[in-house]
């Protein structure tokens, strides 16, 4: 019953292609989550393709928001969009929120923007990492996977998980379909190191952008 209450709530605005929502430019999609963010206690973030939004630098953001809107054949309001998006990230130092993130090491070497973009991302990764509201973790390449490389996505608390495709945002609602993705992070974090260990990952992959 759960499932069903989810499903009709929410079926017309579950699945929003990314050409709809970037219509205008890319500005908006960051300013228009920024309620869900500071209303969401806790947040689960696993990434396999990029650095989570959450952690980029606005020279990061930048240059991957210009190739998103080249792609898409939208506004190229890039700058702006990544300003935007760093201001969101405020929430990372509120005290009375957690955020689990998880990248799979290779996104620390995929090159966005130029080796000073990548650079000074990676440095930013090594500043928050001691901040209280946050725990971030780095998925080895050789680590024995327990669960295999996903599709990124965002869980706000138990009661929401935004998949992020290459055509759309998809919004899941449905209790059992979260519970899947709560299930598949809990495993993927516990492939990942965190800590000393995840500093030096981090800070080897720098080097290689050196």
């Amino acid at each position: 019953m759960p499932d069903l209450i989810a499903a009709s709530h929410n079926a017309d605005s579950m699945y929003k292609e990314w050409r709809h929502l970037q219509r205008g430019g890319l500005r908006r999609n960051q300013t228009s989550a920024v309620p869900l963010y500071r209303r969401t206690r806790h947040m689960r973030v696993y990434c396999s393709n990029v650095i989570p939004g959450l952690l980029q630098t606005q020279s990061y953001a930048a240059a991957l928001l210009r190739t998103i809107a080249e792609f898409e054949g939208a506004v190229n309001d890039a700058p702006d969009a990544a300003a935007a998006r760093v201001e969101r990230s405020q929430v990372l130092y509120d005290r009375t929120k957690r955020f689990a993130l998880l990248v799979e090491e290779d996104v620390l070497y995929f090159p966005v923007g130029d080796a000073g973009t990548m650079t000074e991302q990676l440095g930013f990764l090594l500043s928050v990492m001691p901040l209280p509201s946050v725990s971030l973790g780095v998925i080895p390449r050789t680590a024995p996977r327990q669960m295999w490389t996903l599709e990124g996505f965002l869980a706000f608390g138990d009661e929401q998980v935004q998949v992020e495709t290459l055509s759309a945002n998809i919004t899941i609602t449905r209790p059992s379909e979260v519970t899947l993705y709560l299930r598949a992070f809990e495993r993927l974090s516990k492939m990942a190191v965190y800590g000393a260990n995840a500093r030096r990952t981090i800070l080897a992959a720098a080097a290689a952008h050196g």
